[in-house]
């Protein structure tokens, strides 16, 4: 997998998903505003994790387009959480257009604002989502 090359100002608008079955919570970055959702104690499918994220949009009054970027959690985590995060994020990119983003759990420790930019400014942020990885 090729690192992608990005500064953080080249991701203005984003929605981070980290959903690998522990402490599930998404981010959003609007208009260099960043808020912190933690998902449902029993969200353990995609209807479960499209209902907080469109709840979560809706929230904050998001209009998805060409210039607005998910980035995903690809694990390691639990199989099920990492797919499924990986689904949704992958149907936002085709039905919106959007910029799609991976990183590794490792590599967010904690996820709160100060983390996330460092994650963003650090290219630790890759463009090829093949390869996640699950716990076993």
């Amino acid at each position: 997998m090729s690192k992608a090359i990005i500064k953080i100002k080249m991701i203005d608008n984003f929605l981070i998903i980290s959903f690998i079955g522990k402490d599930d919570k998404l981010g959003l970055r609007i208009n260099k505003d960043f808020f912190i959702y933690n998902c449902r104690e029993r969200s353990k499918n995609n209807k479960d994790l499209i209902a907080d994220i469109s709840d979560f949009l809706s929230k904050h009054h998001v209009k998805i387009d060409s210039n607005f970027a998910v980035i995903v959690n690809q694990g390691p985590g639990s199989f099920s959480g990492v797919r499924i995060s990986l689904a949704v994020a992958k149907g936002i990119k085709i039905s919106k257009k959007i910029k799609l983003f991976g990183y590794k759990n490792n590599d967010l420790k904690v996820f709160n604002k100060e983390n996330v930019e460092k994650l963003l400014s650090g290219n630790l942020l890759e463009k090829n989502l093949i390869k996640p990885i699950y716990l076993s």
